[in-house]
C-alpha cells in the first residue's frame, strides 16, 4: 500500500468518525433544544431566536421576559468558554465534556417543581453551550453541533461555488448537524408529549451514552477535533 493510499485511508476513517460524532450531538442538540422549548417556551440552543425574542420583549415593554433571554445568552456565552477549558484540560475531551453535559441534563432532570422552572432552563441553556466544545473542527472544517443556520449556510456556499467550477465537496459535510438537528428534534417533541417533563431523563441518558461511546475514539483524534483552524493551518503550512 503506497503512503498515499494510506494517508486517504486514514482521512476517510478520521472524517467518518468525526460525522457520526457530530451528527449523533447535534441529535442530542435537537432533543433538548425541543423538550427545552415545550417545557420553557424559550430555546435552549437557539440564541439567535432568543436575541430577537428579547428585542421584541423589550420593544413590548415586557422588560422580565427580555431579561430573562438576555440573561439566557449570557449563561450560553459563558458555558461555551467552560467548555473549551474543560476540554483543555481533559485528556479524553469528548468524553469529559459530554459526560458534564449529561450531569447537567440530570441535574436539570431533577428540577420538576414549578418553582424551579427558571434555574431548569438556565442549566439546559448551559449544557447546550458546553456542548458546542465537544467537536469544533472535522479534518480543518469547522462545524457546529447547536448552531445549525452557519452549517446551512456554509452548505449553500459550497453550492453556489460548485456551481461557479469549483468541485471540492467538503463543504457536503455541513448538511450532517443540520439532519441532526431536525431528527432530534422530532425525537424531542415526540418524548415531550409523552413523558413531560420526565423526557429530560432520556435526554441526560442519551448525553451519557454518547460520552461513553466517545470512549472509543482514540485521544489523538478527539485532539483533532479540538484544534483551532489557526493551528491546523499552521501545521499545514509547515508540512
Amino acid at each position: 500500500m503506497t503512503r498515499q493510499r494510506r494517508r486517504r485511508i486514514i482521512h476517510t476513517r478520521r472524517t467518518a468518525t468525526g460525522l457520526v460524532l457530530a451528527g449523533a450531538i447535534s441529535f442530542l442538540a435537537g432533543m433538548t433544544d425541543a423538550t427545552g422549548l415545550v417545557l420553557s417556551g424559550d430555546f435552549v440552543s437557539f440564541m439567535t431566536g432568543n436575541t430577537t425574542r428579547a428585542a421584541l420583549s423589550l420593544g413590548a415593554g415586557n422588560f422580565g421576559h427580555a431579561a430573562v433571554l438576555i440573561a439566557a445568552i449570557t449563561v450560553f456565552v459563558l458555558s461555551n468558554a467552560a467548555g473549551i477549558v474543560l476540554a483543555h484540560f481533559a485528556e479524553r475531551r469528548v468524553f469529559v465534556v459530554l459526560g458534564f453535559v449529561g450531569l447537567m441534563l440530570a441535574g436539570a432532570s431533577l428540577m420538576s417543581d414549578p418553582g424551579l422552572a427558571l434555574p431548569r432552563f438556565y442549566l439546559i441553556v448551559a449544557s447546550m453551550g458546553m456542548v458546542n466544545a465537544a467537536v469544533e473542527h472535522i479534518e480543518g472544517l469547522p462545524i457546529g453541533l447547536t448552531y445549525v443556520t452557519g452549517a446551512l449556510s456554509r452548505f449553500g456556499r459550497g453550492i453556489g461555488r460548485f456551481m461557479i467550477g469549483d468541485r471540492r465537496l467538503d463543504w457536503t459535510i455541513q448538511i450532517v448537524p443540520w439532519l441532526g438537528m431536525l431528527l432530534g428534534a422530532i425525537a424531542g417533541a415526540l418524548l415531550t408529549q409523552v413523558a413531560g417533563a420526565s423526557a429530560l431523563w432520556v435526554v441526560a441518558a442519551f448525553a451519557m451514552l454518547i460520552a461513553l461511546a466517545a470512549l472509543l475514539i482514540p485521544k489523538p483524534l478527539q485532539r483533532r477535533f479540538n484544534q483551532s483552524a489557526a493551528a491546523r493551518a499552521s501545521v499545514q503550512r509547515a508540512k
